[in-house]
């Protein structure tokens, strides 16, 4: 088990340099300049080529890529082409909200999907396995921003309950943040409950369909250890997998309902950055976003090797 861990986490540093490569590519050979963005609409081509210089987009992309790599190693993200503050700093002043954001969204869609892909797995056919299907069709159907905006509709202009835009920091308060991340942890997450709960129906209804279930009631066990202690342990491979990937997922809700409910977080960086063509912002965003996501794949892959121990064999 040791050994397969290692090789995991090393499997990250090639992953890493790949996705280094491909978004710094991405990035200087997209259309757009920022130098011109920079100079304004009046800008003349000397104050244009003054900013090139001063920001080295002058140079031969390949030592733009050795410099910003050499920097990166360092742990230097860079500078904002745009404010001229630390991209780290950016970063951190950030990450809050986002983070937040993903933590209660993550918790609120595992509560509530596992144990309703459970029972519409048990009631398949039955008028709960209709409703938890008929759930999961609206979840993956509808929109992230329009469920935002009908949540907001009801819930903070028609009944006052919740803000209409905006976050409310940790350290003013737990139940002011609780309460401003509320519609944005519904809207990012009914769609994670419904893949969560459509994999978790499948799979256990396969697994209940297994010899050692009949053989476990013909023995006399009740429904409720049943269901959790044999039936969900042997069908945990495939709901951890979902889970990751639906995680994973969360990276691009974030960005949207971000935007939409006006919170400061990683997601609104990274839209202002794109329109503002600011490279160290939008190269150290994406590749903090693909860290997240190696290292959330290779965390299953671990958590794979406790719930199965072929896999750790």
């Amino acid at each position: 088990m040791g050994i397969y861990v290692i090789k995991r986490l090393l499997g990250i540093v090639p992953v890493m340099g790949v996705v280094a490569v491909f978004v710094f590519l991405l990035l200087h050979l997209t259309p757009g300049d920022p130098a011109v963005i920079l100079a304004g609409d009046f800008g003349t081509e000397e104050n244009i080529e003054r900013i090139r210089i001063s920001l080295g987009l002058d140079r031969p992309i390949y030592e733009q890529f050795v410099i910003w790599v050499t920097r990166l190693l360092q742990g230097d993200l860079g500078e904002s082409i745009m404010s001229r503050l630390p991209v780290t700093y950016l970063i951190m002043q950030r990450l809050e909200p986002t983070l937040v954001l993903a933590t209660t969204t993550i918790i609120f869609a595992v509560i509530l999907a596992v144990p309703m892909g459970i029972l519409a797995g048990w009631k398949s056919g039955l008028w709960a396995d209709r409703i938890v299907m008929v759930f999961s069709v609206l979840g993956f159907s509808v929109p992230v921003f329009v469920i935002a905006y009908i949540l907001v509709l009801i819930f903070s202009v028609d009944l006052r309950w919740f803000p209409v835009q905006g976050y409310s920091s940790l350290s003013d308060g737990l139940p002011g943040t609780l309460r401003s991340i509320t519609l944005p942890t519904i809207s990012l997450g009914l769609a994670f409950i419904a893949l969560i709960a459509r994999i978790t129906r499948a799979t256990m209804i396969e697994v209940l369909a297994e010899d050692y279930i009949r053989t476990a009631y013909a023995k006399g066990l009740s429904d409720p250890r049943i269901l959790i202690r044999h039936a969900l342990k042997n069908a945990g491979v495939p709901i951890v997998t979902v889970i990751g990937v639906g995680i994973a997922g969360l990276l691009g809700g974030v960005v949207i309902t971000e935007t939409v409910f006006n919170l400061p977080g990683l997601g609104r960086l990274m839209v202002d950055a794109i329109l503002a063509r600011d490279y160290p912002i939008i190269q150290a965003v994406i590749l903090l976003f693909s860290a997240v996501y190696v290292v959330i794949n290779v965390s299953i892959d671990i958590i794979y090797t406790f719930i199965d121990p072929r896999i750790r064999y």
